[in-house]
């Protein structure tokens, strides 16, 4: 029985099969080193006598675990057979073993069908995923269903721009740049909802934080009485996530040498106002309406330093600068907020309009054709409770949490604006 790498000690002394691929080789001539890489980690095997095929081949090795405190792990197998189970036809582009993503971008990106095998590279995978499993068993012991909204839609969430348009059959239609709609009809039928999906945004920006097509973490919940219930609703779930990350991929946590965060609780907050303020007066930064991704950086910095803080709740943005369907306030102001973490937004949510005619009415004040949300506007003449929700980008969480210098190494295959391969 095949045994990973993760296991080895409790074999000592012990004759083992393991399967994985040739992370690197050394031949002294009659003593040949090699480390087999698995899914769960690396370690030495000693061998001598046989014609070393290219790193990256995959082998079967069966031999004895051994005690070796100068091997990687303080452990080695000297192998007893080894067999070649499909050899590499040539070098590979980058050496995994020495992959370093801040040397070679480009080339890692590239080549991201064979660097991201190296473990750095698969690591913010692995976080990934185990925070999206924490986000998934949160929710669900909140009562929440988990849905499947379409991805090829008439129209956009937030209007006309931003999205990419597709032919479908005789009629014009777009990648969806959000499930937004479809979460809030579903509220109708579950009143507690998730989806992760990608989702799909024409930007040009060609920055290391931006992504053209990303995952979205979308909750959506009814009968709330205000945004306060689900920036409580945040706080928990981060929590949950964080938890699950840290127990079920701490290894890849230290190999990249994270700083990670304590669970969010009692999350600092500051009204978009506030904040602009605080900016101009006491920062000496320049703002306008729009906070930028310096201006984001900064109030990170200041939450940090007055209340020791990683996180920070923007609230009440001004009803000019948010979605049409985010519920305002009678001042200009609505009942929205965004999430930031370490100066970086991580989530975008708040309160949405429930009542049919209040929602024609943004949609005009906003020189938006309500003709084009029919579909969704049908289900407001039914009783839609007040509700509201958030989304969070999984690869800035990623990235932020990590310390990676660019959101691509948070995504396996990213799509940017120039990029379609691999």
């Amino acid at each position: 029985m095949r045994v990973l790498v993760k296991d080895l000690p409790a074999h000592v002394g012990q004759e083992v099969e393991l399967m994985g691929f040739l992370h690197w080789r050394r031949d002294l001539g009659k003593v040949q080193f090699l480390l087999l890489r698995d899914r769960s980690g690396v370690v030495q095997v000693v061998t001598g006598g046989m014609r070393l095929p290219l790193p990256e081949s995959s082998f079967r090795v069966r031999g004895l675990v051994v005690e070796n405190p100068k091997a990687p792990g303080g452990l080695e197998v000297q192998a007893k057979e080894v067999e070649v189970l499909s050899p590499a036809l040539e070098p590979t582009p980058v050496e995994i073993p020495k992959e370093e993503w801040r040397a070679h971008p480009d080339t890692l990106l590239e080549y991201r069908y064979v660097t991201l095998r190296g473990e750095k590279a698969r690591a913010p995978l692995k976080v990934q995923a185990a925070l999206v499993r924490g986000f998934r068993r949160y929710l669900d012991r909140q009562d929440f269903t988990e849905i499947f909204t379409p991805k090829v839609v008439r129209a956009g969430a937030e209007g006309g721009s931003g999205l990419f348009g597709v032919d479908y059959f005789e009629k014009r239609a777009y990648l969806a740049q959000s499930p937004q709609l479809y979460k809030q009809i579903m509220v109708g039928v579950f009143e507690r909802v998730y989806e992760v999906a990608p989702v799909w945004r024409m930007e040009e920006h060609n920055t290391s934080r931006h992504l053209n097509e990303y995952l979205s973490l979308d909750v959506e919940m009814g009968f709330i009485g205000s945004e306060e219930d689900l920036m409580a609703l945040e706080e928990g779930l981060l929590g949950e996530m964080l938890e699950e990350a840290l127990s079920s991929a701490g290894r890849e946590i230290a190999l990249l040498g994270a700083e990670w965060p304590s669970p969010p609780q009692n999350i600092p907050r500051l009204t978009h106002a506030e904040a602009r303020r605080i900016l101009k007066e006491e920062l000496g930064y320049p703002v306008g309406l729009d906070l930028s991704e310096e201006a984001e950086r900064l109030l990170g910095q200041y939450a940090r330093e007055r209340w020791g803080s990683d996180w920070l709740f923007l609230t009440r943005y001004p009803r000019a600068i948010r979605p049409f369907y985010t519920y305002p306030e009678e001042d200009g102001t609505t009942r929205s907020f965004d999430l930031l973490f370490r100066g970086l937004e991580i989530t975008s949510g708040g309160q949405r309009i429930h009542r049919y005619g209040d929602l024609l009415e943004s949609l005009k004040a906003k020189g938006m054709d309500p003709e084009g949300f029919q579909g969704y506007l049908e289900v407001f003449k039914y009783g839609m409770p007040p509700h509201g929700g958030f989304a969070i980008g999984a690869e800035r969480l990623t990235q932020k949490l990590l310390g990676l210098p660019n959101v691509r190494y948070a995504r396996a295959f990213p799509r940017d604006r120039h990029r379609l391969t691999p």
